[in-house]
């Protein structure tokens, strides 16, 4: 075979190789810092996230009556509510901001329970909770509604992420019965594509690799959180828990993309565990892959569209 002929040879397998997804989510969605650390994260690196949103953080302490969890007594959440009206406004203004330019707003559900032993009539109270605390959540905090929000709220929450990734029957009878496209509530030994078989389709966690021997450990910054420090912070060893995260994530990365090119999906919360060691960890991760050839860091959604045939199989 002639050079030409290679190089055109080697580019046509280029251009058959699947691109890279790289997913990364986070669930609470509350803090408004972290609302603007994140988003200007995706505007410089030019990811797409989703944000697992909990209700309660639609309502302030004034409105907290008006939700009730399956089990429990009306106005508790575990995650609490917004302090006051403000605040929610402000996280309102950053929701439909990062839902604008691209990003996606899947549901947590509302108070961060473990509804692993919820029945299908539970959990489809807990979704029917969500959707009014979303539609409403302008209005109950004293504003109108900016025009499109309605259309949002109806048809814009496609995915789900249980609170404690707490999964059970009840749960994915709701999920198919409300039509969402996919939970992300599960976990793989290592990453793996997602389950098509059903009408919801499911995503998974991974195990990956980590730490001096290498022990593999759910890709969700708590879960380093709790193994580095026993879930105590420990801000004086930040930079030490910083880099530990992402050597993990760039093996992880650099494993899928000189092989299979499955789905990466990494998770964290709206908190700073560890004198902020995981946020700093992700945002030199997306800064240095997502603008690398043959890779999109994308929402869950996008990922759906991308990877799933007509058929409803995995492409």
């Amino acid at each position: 075979m002639t050079g030409i002929g290679v190089l055109a040879s080697t580019a046509s397998l280029a251009d058959e190789r699947r691109e890279q997804l790289v997913l990364i989510s986070f669930d609470g969605a509350h803090d408004n810092r972290l609302w603007d650390r994140s988003l200007a994260m995706a505007n410089r690196s030019g990811a797409r996230f989703t944000y697992f949103l909990s209700c309660t953080f639609l309502m302030s302490k004034a409105e907290r009556q008006t939700y009730k969890a399956p089990g429990h007594s009306a106005g508790r959440s575990n995650v609490g509510f917004a302090q006051v009206r403000s605040e929610a406004l402000t996280r309102l203004g950053h929701i439909w901001s990062a839902y604008q330019s691209g990003n996606e707003i899947g549901s947590h559900g509302c108070g961060h329970f473990d509804g692993k032993d919820w029945s299908k009539s539970d959990w489809l109270g807990e979704f029917e909770q969500f959707d009014a605390a979303l539609a409403n959540a302008w209005r109950n905090n004293g504003v109108q509604a900016p025009s499109g929000w309605a259309r949002f709220a109806k048809t814009g929450i496609r995915g789900f992420r249980a609170p404690y990734l707490s999964t059970g029957d009840g749960l994915f009878a709701a999920l198919e019965s409300r039509d969402f496209a996919y939970d992300a509530s599960t976990v793989s030994n290592g990453p793996a594509s997602p389950d098509f078989s059903k009408p919801t389709a499911h995503f998974a966690l991974p195990l990956i690799p980590e730490g001096p021997k290498q022990r593999a450990i759910i890709a969700m910054d708590y879960n380093l959180f709790v193994r580095h420090s026993a879930g105590l912070e420990t801000p004086s060893k930040s930079k030490e828990f910083e880099e530990r995260a992402l050597d993990a994530f760039r093996a992880a990365f650099e494993a899928e993309y000189s092989g299979k090119r499955r789905p990466l999906q990494l998770g964290f919360h709206f908190v700073e565990m560890n004198g902020g060691a995981y946020w700093n960890a992700l945002e030199r991760f997306t800064d240095e892959t997502c603008g690398r050839p043959e890779v999109a860091c994308v929402t869950y959604q996008e990922a759906v569209r991308r990877l799933k045939r007509p058929d409803g199989s995995a492409s």
